[in-house]
């Protein structure tokens, strides 16, 4: 599998077979989407949660490609207010198959208010994804979070390979707190996420890795628009 970071909290994800998943889609106004990057194709959007800099783009992306959006019910709910067809609704603990790829939403601590024409309308609540592919790995995309112990369900349950954790400090967990939930996954590797993108968003790769010494979790830090095979 092909991934590519698009700076913040976005990702994208070519699978072998060729087709393309989105998490959390910002790339209008994204400080730290890499410039000359086309997005090409989109098979599947996932969605975390329903703050600006997580959905913005999950729309004209929807329009463009007529992917299969993935979300928390009422964000899929305010999707389809905006014209998205083929919304995939779904809630924690719950699991479906969005084409070659199994997806699992887990628990996330964050808020999920939606900014729309000026005011905050629900968004339903904050979630992960856990990700199982047709060889039978799996990834685990936390999306804005702090750590918290059921992340040692996740671990029991799905035992992800790989970990991608925000780390930017202030509006999500710090390197402190995601080296805890590096221990609690118990996960090999993982690449860090949402920091960087604003002066506010302080926590950095090297402070993880050296918080993560002599455990067996290598942190994975990625380049905006460089993409890396896994």
């Amino acid at each position: 599998m092909q991934i590519t970071w698009l700076g913040h909290g976005t990702f994208q994800f070519r699978l072998p077979s060729g087709e393309v998943l989105v998490m959390d889609p910002w790339t209008e106004g994204n400080p730290a989407y890499p410039q000359g990057h086309q997005i090409e194709r989109v098979d599947t959007i996932c969605i975390s949660h329903g703050h600006f800099d997580h959905v913005h783009d999950a729309v004209p992306l929807a329009k463009k490609f007529s992917p299969a959006v993935v979300a928390i019910f009422e964000t899929c709910n305010w999707l389809e207010s905006k014209g998205v067809k083929n919304t995939r609704p779904m809630n924690k603990g719950g699991s479906q198959q969005v084409g070659p790829v199994t997806v699992t939403m887990t628990h996330a601590v964050h808020s999920c208010g939606i900014l729309d024409d000026g005011q905050i309308v629900y968004g339903g609540e904050a979630a992960g994804y856990v990700l199982r592919f047709a060889d039978q790995r799996a990834l685990y995309f936390a999306g804005d979070t702090n750590v918290f112990t059921d992340m040692q369900l996740i671990a029991q349950l799905y035992r992800p390979e790989l970990a991608f954790l925000p780390i930017g400090d202030l509006f999500t967990m710090s390197p402190r707190e995601a080296a805890v939930a590096c221990r609690l996954l118990d996960v090999p590797r993982v690449i860090p996420m949402h920091f960087g993108t604003f002066p506010a968003l302080t926590g950095t790769p090297e402070e993880l890795r050296g918080l993560l010494a002599g455990t067996q979790t290598t942190v994975w830090p990625l380049v905006p628009g460089k993409t890396v095979e896994w």
